[in-house]
Parts: structure tokens; C-alpha cells; sequence
């Protein structure tokens, strides 16, 4: 079992920056591919980032592409997720996932889920 634990988030305003961090608690992150999703109120969740367990592979939504930026630090056992030029409908609960596999699409479903961390941007 693998709990990952999110922190970083807050109310920022349109344009600002954030940088999200999640570790797995109890373990080491290595073989481990990690992905952030968010969900909106009254929205599913939906995938936005991901990235391989040595870092050499990354996908990101097309909403997000040129703002957000996933990274891993292997030797801190994190895993980052700095986003820039925040708009409102970023707002959403921003979770980290890990899997032993690799994020595959839009079916893709991980297997270890963090509880979330409240991003609001206001306009």
C-alpha cells in the first residue's frame, strides 16, 4: 500500500504561480510513475500531468500544456507540480497518483491516490 500526501495549495489570483508537492509516505518512490488529476466542483476528475519513475517521460492535458510543469526529485522522494499563469478554471482539489505502470490515456486508472489539496484562483 502506498499513501501519498499532497501539500502546496491555497487561494492565489488569476496569474499567479503555486508549486503542489506529494510524497509517498512510508516508502521510496522509486519504480513508482506519479500523475496529478483534479477534480472541479460538479465536474469529474480529470488527468493533468504524469511522469515516469526516472523522469525522462511527462504528458500533460492540453489545458495545462505550457503552464504546469510536473517534476521528480527521487533523492528528496517528491514529486512536484509547479503551475504558472493560474486562471479561474483551475480551481479544482488537485490529487497525486502513483502506479507501477505508466499513464496511458484517459482510462488510465492509478492505483494509489493522495486526499487532495484545495487549489482556488480567483479572478
Amino acid at each position: 500500500q502506498v499513501q501519498l500526501v499532497e501539500s502546496g495549495g491555497g487561494l492565489v489570483q488569476t496569474g499567479d504561480s503555486l508549486r503542489l508537492s506529494c510524497e509517498p509516505s512510508g516508502r521510496s518512490m522509486n519504480y513508482l510513475n506519479m500523475a496529478w488529476f483534479r477534480q472541479a466542483p460538479g465536474k469529474e476528475r480529470e488527468f493533468v500531468a504524469a511522469i515516469s519513475w526516472t523522469g525522462g517521460t511527462t504528458n500533460y492535458a492540453d489545458s495545462v500544456e505550457g503552464r504546469f510543469t510536473i517534476s521528480r526529485d527521487n533523492a528528496k522522494n517528491t514529486v512536484y507540480l509547479q503551475m504558472n499563469n493560474l486562471k479561474p478554471e483551475d480551481t479544482a482539489l488537485y490529487y497525486c497518483a502513483a502506479d507501477r505502470k505508466y499513464y496511458s490515456g484517459p482510462n488510465f486508472k492509478p492505483a494509489y491516490w493522495g486526499q487532495g489539496t484545495q487549489v482556488t484562483v480567483s479572478p
